[in-house]
């Protein structure tokens, strides 16, 4: 379907991207540049709780809907509620392509919904919107988002994410890296949602103590509050000889503020690494599952991937969303400190330089 550009703005969009924390935040640039197009527009974004917490005080926001799928029913219609509560809405967005975002899209009762093609949603999604974005290949998941702004002619000549955080967050955030005495800080994320994703805990040891003995640095261990995520930073802390800073918790915002101040992020594919992106920290991203050309930090730190997931001898394809299962283990911890002396030499993440031992790249 062609777009129907309009030269009125709307008097109010409706964004609905629901989950995860990255997909969020590969909707910032798409929400800001509509903030700046349509200054006049009041904006409210649909979103399921946890990643919702990054979206507080936000700038180009001027709502947020959480809607709470996991309750069903009750969910549904505590959403329809809080939807009728607003203003009406003239337009909504449905970044996202699979079910979930079906009720929200319909509940927004938007003359205009405009979602993604046939070809590129799932579960029938697309049946929900009343226009869809001209078919195109799969591509990184923030460039499909800002095929939005294109279909719409809102122009987009510098990306911005404009991340921000409170006074008493930025208070908290200075006592807390106070403790550093103003060395560097390298923080892992040991763990993401899908277990085939995650590197083993004894790599991600030997990683900590060479990052604090070659490399001078501080870690952190930070995260979610999930059972698996816990058990792998435990594990970290005991089978590591560094003197590690634990942080993993429920908090988003905590979370994102520490990732703010760290000078590295060491990570798998998950929602933080865009956090990251949006922040500006540099990556070292840890992909063989998942295709880093399609869910890595977008358009940064590539130097700085592993990238277990393109076959040798092959170049990046993202339009590849095939898992390719069994890969993470292939990576040793000689690869990861490669990248993170690259960005000690690069990025100036640490403070002195260092030879890494090749003997570190024994699989234990």
């Amino acid at each position: 379907m062609r777009s129907r550009k309009n030269s009125d703005p709307p008097g109010h969009i409706a964004i609905v991207l629901l989950t995860g924390l990255g997909d969020v935040v590969h909707g910032l640039p798409l929400v800001n540049a509509l903030r700046d197009h349509y200054p006049s527009t009041r904006i409210t974004w649909i979103v399921e709780r946890m990643p919702g917490q990054l979206l507080s005080g936000h700038p180009s926001i001027d709502r947020i809907v959480v809607y709470r799928r996991s309750e069903g029913l009750t969910g549904i219609r505590q959403l329809r509620r809080d939807l009728n509560a607003g203003d009406p809405i003239d337009l909504t967005l449905n970044l996202n392509v699979y079910f979930k975002s079906v009720w929200p899209t319909l509940l927004s009762r938007a003359p205009r919904r405009i979602g993604f093609d046939r070809s590129r949603a799932f579960d029938g999604v697309w049946l929900a919107s009343n226009e869809r974005i001209p078919t195109r290949p799969r591509a990184h998941t923030a460039d499909m988002t800002l095929e939005f702004a294109d279909y719409l002619g809102v122009p987009v000549p510098t990306p911005e994410w404009r991340l921000a955080f409170s006074d008493a967050e930025r208070h908290e955030q200075s006592g807390f890296f106070s403790r550093f005495d103003g060395r560097p800080v390298a923080t892992i994320i040991p763990a993401s949602a899908t277990i085939k994703k995650d590197w083993m805990a004894e790599r991600w040891a030997t990683v900590a103590d060479a990052l604090e003995s070659d490399f001078g640095m501080n870690v952190i261990i930070a995260g979610g509050p999930g059972e698996r995520e816990q058990a792998a930073g435990r594990e970290i802390v005991a089978k590591s000889s560094a003197k590690i800073e634990w942080t993993m918790g429920d908090s988003v915002r905590r979370l994102a503020w520490i990732v703010d101040k760290s000078n590295l992020l060491l990570a798998p594919d998950t929602g933080p690494i865009h956090v990251a992106r949006a922040l500006n920290v540099p990556v070292v991203g840890l992909f063989a599952h998942t295709n880093p050309w399609r869910v890595g930090p977008w358009r940064a730190f590539e130097d700085l991937w592993v990238d277990h997931y393109t076959d040798e001898g092959t170049a990046p394809n993202a339009t590849d969303r095939k898992p390719k299962w069994d890969r993470m283990p292939t990576i040793t911890v000689d690869e990861v400190l490669q990248r993170v002396q690259v960005a000690a030499d690069k990025y100036s993440v640490a403070r002195r330089r260092s030879v890494v031992p090749s003997s570190r790249a024994e699989l234990r």
